[in-house]
């Protein structure tokens, strides 16, 4: 598998363009404005320079985006990483009822710090949050994606059921 190369342009007093070609021909580029708005652009297979389709992002439609394209490459790379790496698993592990957790930010369960495991996202109602930070608030119903060892992700089922 061959690295996608990701052309990064400035536009002066509007923001950041990033284009790559896909392996059929099409040139794809996000245009990132200043204003936060990002706009998904399709160019011209005969003329490289020319935009054939552009379609207008909100931060909310972004976000979806990224999401959906995001999530199941999440899941491809650990399932390829467990091929890679001997020892490696990676588990689903709900924030069942009555977890100390539930309500509470993440970072307060130190994870990290107390098993060497890796909550690499978090699904919430059908949504991926991938890479959560320590701030983010776990709610009864997530279910936590986690990496490590098989005896370090059972102490993390451990610690988000009992505390």
């Amino acid at each position: 598998m061959s690295a996608v190369e990701v052309e990064q342009t400035a536009l002066p007093g509007i923001g950041l363009r990033h284009d790559f070609t896909t392996r059929a021909g099409q040139r794809v580029g996000v245009v990132s404005h200043r204003t936060g708005r990002r706009d998904l652009v399709i160019y011209d297979k005969d003329d490289p320079d020319r935009a054939c389709q552009t379609v207008k992002l909100n931060d909310h439609e972004a976000d979806a985006l990224a999401e959906l394209l995001g999530a199941p490459r999440i899941v491809q790379r650990l399932n390829e990483l467990h091929q890679q790496v001997e020892g490696l698993v990676s588990v689903q592990l709900p924030i069942p009822a009555g977890s100390p957790y539930a309500g509470r930010p993440m970072g307060e369960a130190r994870v990290r710090t107390r098993t060497s495991a890796s909550i690499v996202a978090v699904v919430r109602g059908g949504q991926v949050v991938a890479s959560p930070g320590p701030a983010f608030v776990f709610a009864e119903g997530d279910i936590v994606v986690v990496v490590g060892s098989a005896d370090s992700t059972s102490e993390v089922a451990d610690i988000l059921a009992g505390g």
